[in-house]
This record gives structure tokens, sequence and C-alpha cells, in this order.
């Protein structure tokens, strides 16, 4: 078994999307994404159908030759027919992989199923684990992996969720669902996948730089440390600078917004947040203030670190065409700092 060195866990939107675009190739080829289509009720299925094949048709062009799993966790019945449809027409345009998982409705695990045969790229099992591990859940994967075809390779994706300060149990949770789930076939792809973002709130961030830990980190060190036989086969992956539940919010029509967002820094031990605004006299002095706090701090890597470190750069001192960002820009700074410093710290 082989797998990518890193899985981050990205919403199909435009910041997402532009992050990737932006990482240094050296990195790229050492992260496969799992796509996840944003919720998009009540549409009709003409209007449906066209943003399903606008965000497939998004990470296709991004991921071009390279593989990366599409996941529509959110999906009704109508999203999945569509989806369906946009990923037959993408063909063999792009190795991308359908996932499903056992707590899935039954149509969406027969969707994905099919498509997964009819690509042949390759199918994704998304198993969460929020809390204490359930054993049952195994008997599920079982049941689910019965049904899909043998030829087909498949992926674990063992999805932890939320990862903060008050799951001390997290290691314990995912070996005992690792224990439970890698004997069951030989994966290609074992992943565990955390998030340790935390909610951000304006008041956390009235007094300066505030920093969380990185317990997802902390927890990805602690399953390597393991002695577990399959430890060496696993891969890392995270949902980026965002919290869990980012992922469910649905698409933004890019009007309105709230006065304030964040600029997010990525150290070996911390998230480092800083509060910016999106609007209002004091905006660019308020946001070169923090982009340079940022710059300043004892694990900042330098401009040369890449595309997130660089903006970061010429946001605290004027340098560029750019300014000082609206909320696209700083989630897409945010995620190119991280992917990139992520791949680098696996690779060390």
């Amino acid at each position: 078994m082989s797998g990518p060195l890193y899985v981050p866990v990205l919403p199909a939107k435009p910041h997402a999307l532009a992050a990737y675009q932006h990482l240094d190739p050296a990195v790229q080829s050492a992260v496969v994404p799992l796509w996840n289509l944003p919720p998009r009720p009540g549409l009709p299925p003409e209007a449906l159908r066209t943003q399903i094949r606008r965000d497939a048709h998004a990470v296709s062009r991004r991921q071009r030759h390279h593989p990366a799993w599409l996941d529509a966790p959110f999906a009704d019945a109508a999203q999945l027919t569509a989806l369906a449809a946009v990923l037959t027409e993408l063909g063999e345009l792009c190795p991308l992989r359908p996932v499903t998982g056992p707590d899935r409705p039954a149509s969406h695990q027969a969707a994905s199923l099919a498509q997964a045969r009819a690509a042949g790229n390759g199918l994704g099992i998304r198993v969460t684990v929020p809390g204490e591990w359930d054993g049952a859940a195994a008997l599920a994967v079982r049941d689910l992996l019965a049904r899909a075809d043998q030829a087909v390779e498949t992926d674990l994706l063992l999805d932890l969720g939320a990862v903060l300060a008050d799951r001390a149990e997290a290691v314990k949770e995912a070996l005992r669902a690792l224990d439970a789930l890698m004997p069951l076939i030989p994966w290609r792809t074992a992943a565990v996948l955390s998030g340790a973002f935390p909610d951000v709130t304006a008041d956390k961030l009235e007094h300066g730089l505030h920093s969380e830990p990185r317990m997802d980190w902390h927890t990805w060190r602690g399953l390597s440390d393991s002695g577990r036989g399959y430890a060496s086969w696993l891969s890392y992956g995270d949902y980026g600078i965002q919290p869990v539940r980012a992922l469910a919010r649905e698409a933004s029509d890019g009007r309105g917004g709230p006065p304030w967002g964040t600029l997010r820094y990525t150290t070996e031990e911390s998230y480092v947040l800083a509060k910016v605004l999106a609007r209002g006299e004091d905006r660019t002095t308020v946001n070169r203030t923090a982009a340079r706090q940022l710059t300043e701090l004892p694990d900042f890597r330098g401009a040369a670190a890449g595309a997130g470190e660089s903006w970061l750069r010429d946001c605290a001192h004027g340098r560029g065409p750019d300014g000082t960002g609206n909320a696209t820009v700083w989630l897409r700074v945010g995620n190119v700092q991280h992917m990139s410093y992520v791949v680098r710290s696996l690779r060390s």
C-alpha cells in the first residue's frame, strides 16, 4: 500500500481552488486533495446541474492529470443525479475519485459505486469518527466494500472531524478505528483526516495576535509514534485553515459579509490569528499592521518560503499591486502557507 504525503480536505470554492493552483510545483506534487462540493439546497433542476457542472469542472481544471477525490457529503438525490452526469461528461479528462461512506444514504452509496466502476480511477470510503469509535461502523464498511467492484482500487479516508483541545482521546479513537478497518482489505491509500482550526470570533482577536494549538498535528504525531505496523503507511490529512463546519456552508453569492476577517499563519505548534478589516477608513492601516505582526513572528519562514509568505510581506510593507486583500484572498493566502508548510514538515 502506498499513498499521498498529504490529503487536505478542501471546499470546491474559489479561494481553495486558487490556493491549490498557487502551490509551488514541488509542493503540489505531494498533495492529493479531498474536494468537497458545497451544499446547494432548493435549486431547480437545471440551475442545480449548472452549478454542479461549474464546481466539478473547476476542480477538474485545477487537477488536470493529477488524482484527487471529489465528495458531495451534503448531496440529496437531485444533486447526486446531477453529479453523476457531470462526472460522466468529464470522463478521462481528470482522474477524480468519487467518495461515499457507511453513514451515507443508500442512494449516495449506489451512485458513488457506479461512478467508481465506470471511471476506473478508484473509490474513496470516508469513515467519520466524531468521538468514541463505534465497532458497528466496521460492519457497515465491510458491507459497503462487499458491494464495490473488486477491480476498483479503494481508499480509506478516516475522518476524525474536529480535534480541538477538549478531545484528549483522539489518538486512541483513531487507533481503535484503524485497528478494525485496516485489515478489511488491502487499501490503496489510508489517510487520517482531522481539523483543529477553531471557530473565530471578533472578541478573540481584539488584543493583537491570538494562538490556538494545532491539536490535529499533535494527534498525527501520536499515531506516528503508536508502534502499529500500519503507522508508516498512513497519509496525513487536515482541514487546512478553516473550521471543520465551514464545509457545510452554502456557496456565497459574493455580496455582504462581516466587516472583519482573519489572517492566519501556521507554526509548528500553533495557528496564529490576526484580525483584519473588510471595510472602513482604518482598513489599510489595520491590515498592514496585522500582516507585519505575522512577519515579525520568530517562526515566520520568510518571503522565499512560498506565495503565502510573500503576500504577507508585500501586504505588511505596501509592496506590489494587490493591496491588503479581502476574505477570498485571506483564505487563499492562509491555505497556501499552511499546505506548503505541512508538506515540508512531513518531508522532514
